[in-house]
């Protein structure tokens, strides 16, 4: 039976959906399931992350690793690998999972996978799924080492909704620091809006906005909805957006519950970024536009004309 090792995505104290997400997989194709927690002042996550479907619970609890740093933090993942015995060990896709996760699969000789969306277990085989090169093909590729280590992609899998587990919590050791990287701080975005990959929803503005104006129309609508606000590539190119709102092959990954595209035309580059969200909403005055061809729902029409009618829409819903 493969057994498979989750490590949880804690964000300021706060387990996160993932977690769970990827323990409801690994009970699905059969697993034994374990979790390693790390940070500070995490042991009191233990009954929810028992609940989240972990039958065992490895904590790394320590003022140390308050901060990510990826050598710390891979030595205890690789800890926690070694008692339970994981033939598989998952990260969410977060930025100190891909980090860590190569430092993992050297220090345990493992096949390394990033951005899979689907593993494969059929007795002692194993295979994983990922899509390639701006989702144009899909991957379907052979495990041929003892052990897997993977990053898998944001929406990928579900957590199912009867899902639980068993409080055992083991503490692991504190590693030495790292002495060749010493993280000194962690600059966060200062702005106080909503962090994409967390967000339920997500609002992104493209090229059809043309100018700051019509950027700041559309960011209304994100703040009426409590939505994430993100852009295309074209807007941080030309200035009206930061590169860490950016969504696609170079921004950010993200798979809301629903993601609505206003005035961007459907690059692949970024539906490589958005097209795993449950509901997509596009609007765009382009009826030829690629994003429709990914779109549940689409408005054409200009944005100018589109989004205020959504706003009034939105205020009468919610009365």
């Amino acid at each position: 039976m493969a057994k498979v090792l989750v490590i949880a995505d804690i964000k300021q104290g706060v387990l996160k959906g993932s977690t769970a997400e990827l323990l409801s997989k690994a009970r699905a194709i059969g697993a034994q399931t374990a979790v390693v927690a790390i940070g500070s002042n995490i042991e009191s996550l233990v009954p929810e992350l028992a609940a989240a479907g972990s039958d065992t619970q490895y904590i790394a609890d320590d003022a140390s690793l308050d901060l990510f740093s990826a050598g710390p933090y891979a030595a205890c993942v690789v800890d926690a690998a070694g008692q339970f015995g994981a033939s598989q060990i998952w990260f969410g896709f977060s930025e100190s999972g891909k980090a860590a996760a190569p430092r993992v699969a050297a220090q345990l000789n493992a096949a390394c996978a990033t951005e899979i969306t689907d593993v494969i277990v059929d007795g002692d085989k194993v295979e994983i799924v990922r899509p390639a090169i701006a989702n144009k093909v899909v991957q379907r590729v052979k495990v041929n080492t003892e052990q897997l280590v993977a990053v898998v992609r944001a929406g990928a899998f579900e957590a199912a909704a009867d899902i639980t587990g068993t409080e055992n919590p083991v503490k692991l050791s504190i590693p030495a620091a790292d002495l060749k990287a010493v993280i000194k701080e962690i600059l966060s975005d200062a702005s106080g809006e909503i962090d994409l990959a967390d967000a339920d929803i997500v609002i992104s503005v493209g090229r059809g906005a043309k100018d700051q104006a019509g950027v700041d129309l559309v960011k209304d609508l994100a703040n009426d909805l409590a939505a994430g606000f993100g852009s295309s590539r074209a807007m941080v190119d030309g200035g009206f957006m930061a590169h860490n709102k950016q969504v696609g092959q170079t921004g950010k990954i993200v798979a809301p519950t629903l993601y609505m595209a206003i005035g961007i035309s459907g690059a692949i580059q970024h539906l490589a970024g958005m097209n795993g969200s449950k509901t997509i909403l596009a609007v765009n005055k382009d009826p030829e536009a690629p994003i429709f061809n990914v779109a549940d729902y689409g408005i054409v029409g200009d944005l100018f004309e589109v989004v205020p009618i959504l706003k009034q829409e939105i205020k009468k819903i919610r009365g």
